[in-house]
């Protein structure tokens, strides 16, 4: 039994009001308010995708994963204690703050809050309305979109989410930095979204490495990429990756992790086979630092 979809996700934040501008105003994301302090972000449909939460640490808080129902929750559940993973079960305020039906939650091997939960909230009466004029997100089957980890053991936490959560090997890129680091990445997905997550082991000041939205149109990241060089704040310019093909760009959020905004990604198909790359981009996505334009 696996998870089927990354469904939300956690941020700590030492400045809550420059990120609900910057997810409003940049990204194009919904105020959807906030509770117990924390701004949260709409998407789509759903109540919540992203939850930001004062704290000094600027890096993530937890992943939240859904399953179909209760069932499905339990048998992910047996499967991490089977593991040798402790689970926690949700107490009925933590249930209100993430609206939701029920959720566990434990630790990765990384110490990231990990929540398998079912039943979120939808909010079909109040449309999606993107304060920037982005045309759509795409969620649905595909989930939230994904994000990468800096791990202190990749071999523990590809277990972890593979053997744990169900997940699958995409693919793995071996990135040669420079001429004196070279890194392996590995792709992990739980539908068809080409990669739910990817793990890099290295040493990093955060264990986010960056998050990733994906848009219904081209056009929707030419204009936030715009917007971005506005702001001094691009990573990474505008590129093209090998595994997933996917069009995007990286900026620098408040919090100094990093977001890909991007399109046209190929998904997962029955006839999948795991490859391996040399580059993680066929053309662009050049480096450029934190709040470089």
């Amino acid at each position: 039994m696996a998870v089927k979809k990354l469904g939300y996700l956690g941020f700590g934040a030492s400045d809550i009001e420059a990120w609900r501008s910057y997810a409003t105003k940049t990204l194009g994301l919904m105020d959807a308010g906030s509770k117990r302090d924390a701004l949260l972000l709409r998407l789509d449909s759903r109540g919540w995708r992203i939850g930001v939460h004062p704290s000094p640490k600027d890096d993530i808080l937890y992943a939240g994963f859904e399953v179909e129902n209760k069932a499905d929750m339990e048998r992910v559940a047996q499967t991490l204690e089977q593991c040798g993973v402790p689970i926690q079960r949700a107490n009925p305020e933590e249930l209100a703050e993430r609206a939701v039906i029920d959720f566990v939650k434990c630790k990765d091997p990384s110490g990231v809050t990990i929540e398998i939960y079912y039943g979120a909230s939808e909010l079909y009466e109040v449309p999606f309305v993107s304060p920037a004029g982005v045309s759509g997100f795409i969620t649905e089957d595909q989930g939230l979109g994904h994000y990468v980890l800096s791990v202190d053991d990749l071999e523990q936490s590809l277990d972890f989410y593979i053997r744990g959560l169900g997940m699958e090997l995409s693919d793995i890129i071996d990135w040669q930095m420079n001429p004196e680091v070279k890194l392996q990445v590995n792709f992990l997905h739980c539908n068809r979204r080409h990669h739910t997550l990817a793990l890099i082991q290295a040493p990093a000041p955060k264990r986010l490495h960056h998050f990733m939205l994906e848009v219904s149109s081209f056009d929707d990241v030419g204009r936030a990429y715009d917007r971005v060089i506005d702001q001094n704040q691009v990573v990474m310019t505008m590129g093209r990756h090998t595994n997933d093909h996917m069009y995007s760009f990286y900026g620098a959020t408040p919090s100094g992790f990093a977001v890909e905004y991007g399109w046209g990604a190929r998904t997962i198909e029955a006839d999948w086979s795991v490859v391996r790359y040399d580059s993680i981009s066929m053309w662009g996505h050049k480096f450029m630092g934190m709040g470089a334009a």
